[in-house]
């Protein structure tokens, strides 16, 4: 009888085991999932931003039309790219954005006016808060698909994440130095 509850309790324990692995390999990938609707809403926002951004600064600059064609070109694969949902190809459309937005601020510098511009000034601080809220939400998703990775790496929660099949996620990452800095918005 001895042997019988020994065995019953060790199965109960691993039983156990499995249930409190595969629960918070569940919850890791959920906060992941759940960090990447935050970047999602904030580039969103700031896809919205930019077509006012641009028309703004159009009425100012009319004959930089190639410079407002990259930045609606840019826009366009940024929002393709987000509806496929690779985050590898979120992370390049985005990369060059930010590149298109950065020419765009430079030719701002050019026309003093738009500069003191209530309506420019005020999409400005809008962009700026909104590229703050992305790097924000950037890291917090990194962090989280950080601990989902690590989870199903590490021994013993591995044999519970190949048995389930959890995949490690990507990290939304960066790849040439000067695009990891937001446009630069100051006049």
């Amino acid at each position: 009888m001895a042997l019988g509850t020994i065995i019953l309790f060790l199965i109960l324990l691993v039983g156990g085991w499995i249930v409190i692995s595969y629960n918070r390999l569940v919850n890791l990938r959920n906060r992941a999932k759940e960090a990447w609707a935050d970047i999602d809403v904030q580039l969103k926002r700031r896809y919205d931003l930019i077509p006012n951004l641009v028309e703004t600064v159009k009425g100012y600059a009319t004959h930089e039309k190639e410079v407002f064609e990259k930045v609606t070109e840019a826009r366009a694969r940024a929002i393709l790219a987000e509806k496929e949902g690779d985050v590898k190809k979120i992370t390049e459309a985005e990369n060059f954005l930010s590149s298109t937005l950065k020419t765009l601020f430079a030719l701002v510098e050019n026309y003093p006016d738009l500069k003191a511009s209530q309506n420019f000034l005020e999409l400005q601080r809008e962009l700026r808060d909104t590229e703050d809220k992305i790097m924000y939400a950037r890291r917090f998703y990194n962090s989280n698909v950080r601990d989902l990775n690590t989870a199903i790496e590490s021994f013993p929660t591995n044999i519970i994440a190949s048995i389930f099949k959890f995949k490690k996620m990507d990290l939304f990452e960066i790849s040439r130095p000067e695009e990891k800095e937001a446009p630069p918005v100051k006049f």
